[in-house]
């Protein structure tokens, strides 16, 4: 299900029978057609157990069930919004930052100590962005929220990209990351958390960057 860039902070959605569309409650800005909007106690595509797994991670932003037919407009709180379209792959993003999404896409949440170690687990406290993130996987678009609009920073082979922690938006591909360390370096080229830590992204996939370090 596509989504149609109306402007910077706004989206288009069509939405047609059998098909279902999920989004942050409240997003929804006008719509035309015969279409629903359900709160979801679900958790979306993945059920109960998915719930109860961001529940635990501190990943309980509110979800309503899209159905019916027509198109529908979403927007919040005025953020720039960026289109990703996944293939496949896994999308790894804040779940405060999700607008709306692909039913079709399977929800999850992935401990992002388990890849930083202690280092990951630190990550969580430097944010305020929680030890656990969502994960959309399949093949479908989702719309997410930035400060001040996105930028997208390749990540390749043997060319690690380091991101502010606060500017951190997302991230998709066969990515690993690690929160490392650098004396003087919040104090000379960054802002945010007060503390000298960057968020390291290495191997093959992309990260979303967005040019603030404000929370939503």
């Amino acid at each position: 299900m596509p989504f149609r860039e109306i402007n910077s902070k706004m989206v288009e959605a069509t939405v047609s029978p059998g098909q279902t569309l999920y989004s942050q409650r409240g997003a929804m800005l006008a719509y035309n057609g015969d279409v629903s909007f359900t709160p979801n106690i679900q958790g979306g595509q993945g059920g109960l157990m998915s719930m109860i797994g961001r529940r635990v991670a501190g990943e309980a932003t509110p979800l309503m069930t899209v159905e019916g037919n027509g198109t529908v407009m979403f927007g919040h709180g005025g953020h720039h919004i960026q289109v990703i379209q996944l293939t496949g792959d896994t999308l790894y993003v804040e779940a405060d930052r999700l607008l709306a999404f692909d039913g079709s896409l399977q929800q999850g949440t992935m401990f992002m100590g388990s890849q930083g170690g202690v280092m990951g687990m630190v990550r969580g406290q430097v944010t305020g962005q929680g030890l656990f993130t969502t994960t959309l996987a399949g093949h479908g678009a989702v719309a997410v929220m930035a400060h001040g609009g996105v930028i997208e920073l390749p990540i390749t082979p043997g060319r690690a990209v380091h991101v502010d922690p606060q500017a951190y938006v997302a991230h998709h591909g066969d990515v690993r990351n690690k929160l490392s360390t650098a004396l003087g370096w919040r104090d000379m080229v960054g802002r945010g958390s007060g503390e000298a830590f960057q968020l390291e992204l290495s191997g093959s996939g992309v990260v979303y960057v967005q040019a603030s370090e404000e929370k939503l």
